[in-house]
């Protein structure tokens, strides 16, 4: 890839891009003008806001599922993909060179695979990639890696997180911070996490908050589904089981501290003791930028950090009385593969059923505790995308019957 000041652009397959991720993207990329080129847009909503991204950004083809596709009024010379596998296919475009995966769900697996099996570099915001397919994902990156090592082993391309880079603003900290250090000398990965509206709610009053108390996250604005997760930091246990795949640590070794100002997004603990965290402010488009642009930085449209207003900074541990969920995803992170997908399943669930006003709020982990028993032993140890893919319609109509 080049995107370097006179040469040609680095050219994007933006998948999701009506999200907050893929909307924020869109921003990145048209504040560095003539660094990148949206080749390809999908989402799988918003026919309006696909329409307005096409006009400004001219990709050469455009993905919608559905009715809406037909009646799309796209610019000149943009090709409109449809079917199943047209993620997979705009993902493996030949005048593709990073997709951006802003897409949420099991979805973005099969074309995340894709990608790196046509060696693209992938930018993920996905968690459901690695947290049910980690086992998929990583092999093929690590290959990639491998065989520019074996030309140029000091070229970033030669790691793995060249390849798969990390937009979640705690992974891209511990990524940043470990740039330029040896693997060996990991002690701990350190995953900050806000806490959510109800860090300081007493437990007993859980049980009646509502869905809008509960999108009323305290210092980022992100969409529903993951501001639920912040709330039950449902989220940050899904980080761990990702953090075990994106840095080769176990699981023991990667924790999680409250840090409610959102200003150390992560750290990374040495062997000799030494602490290395990432500061910046609460704002998407950092790590966004900074996948689409490493191993080099550049101005940023994110407001830097002042210390001095920020005057403090607090850290506690989780109570897992108040996050069980906590708990539970790093329990199913030990038990493998198959239990962390029936995992990201049934909070996809959940999670639905508690913005639709079908499920409590406690109820979002009642889900995600049985089905886990149910679904997250038995089977293959490590699961083929066909059986994950299976896994995942088994679990979501019990899920759904969940009470």
């Amino acid at each position: 890839m080049s995107g370097s000041p006179g040469l040609d652009p680095i050219r994007i397959a933006l998948l999701g891009s009506a999200g907050s991720i893929g909307r924020q993207t869109v921003d990145v990329v048209t504040r560095n003008p003539g660094l990148f080129r949206v080749v390809a847009l999908a989402t799988g909503s918003q026919a309006s806001l696909l329409e307005e991204q096409a006009r400004l950004l001219r990709p050469a083809a455009v993905a919608l599922p559905g009715a809406n596709a037909a009646r799309l009024d796209l610019p000149a010379g943009a090709e409109l993909i449809g079917g199943e596998d047209a993620l997979e296919a705009l993902a493996t475009r030949p005048d593709v060179d990073m997709v951006v995966v802003a897409t949420s769900g099991l979805v973005a697996l099969r074309s995340v695979l894709a990608a790196l099996g046509a060696g693209k570099v992938v930018a993920t915001a996905n968690k459901e990639t690695l947290v049910a397919g980690g086992h998929l994902v990583m092999p093929l990156v690590r290959e990639l890696a491998a065989r520019v090592a074996q030309q140029s082993p000091r070229d970033p391309m030669a790691h793995p997180l060249g390849w798969l880079r990390p937009i979640d603003s705690e992974h891209s900290a511990i990524w940043q911070c470990l740039v330029g250090e040896d693997h060996a000398d990991i002690g701990q990965l350190i995953r900050t996490a806000a806490g959510g509206p109800f860090l300081d709610t007493p437990v007993a009053d859980l049980a009646t908050v509502t869905p809008a108390q509960a999108l009323r996250h305290p210092t980022w604005t992100m969409g529903a589904k993951i501001t639920i997760d912040s709330a039950t930091m449902a989220n940050k246990g899904l980080e761990i089981i990702e953090a075990r795949w994106l840095y080769d640590v176990p699981l023991p070794a990667i924790s999680v501290v409250i840090h409610p100002q959102s200003v150390v997004h992560s750290a990374v603990r040495f062997v000799d003791g030494s602490l290395k965290a990432q500061l910046g402010t609460p704002d998407m488009r950092l790590p966004i930028q900074y996948a689409l642009t490493y191993p080099r930085r550049r101005p940023s449209p994110a407001t830097p950090v002042d210390l001095i207003a920020a005057g403090r900074l607090d850290f506690r541990a989780p109570d897992e009385r108040r996050f069980p969920a906590l708990r539970l995803a790093r329990e199913a992170g030990e038990s493998g593969p198959r239990a962390s997908a029936a995992l990201i399943s049934a909070d996809e669930v959940a999670v639905a059923r508690f913005l639709g006003g079908t499920l409590d709020y406690p109820g979002i982990v009642r889900v995600l505790t049985e089905s886990v028993a149910r679904f997250g032993t038995g089977g293959a140890s490590e699961p083929s995308l066909q059986e994950i893919i299976d896994l995942d319609a088994e679990v979501r109509p019990f899920a759904e019957a969940i009470r």
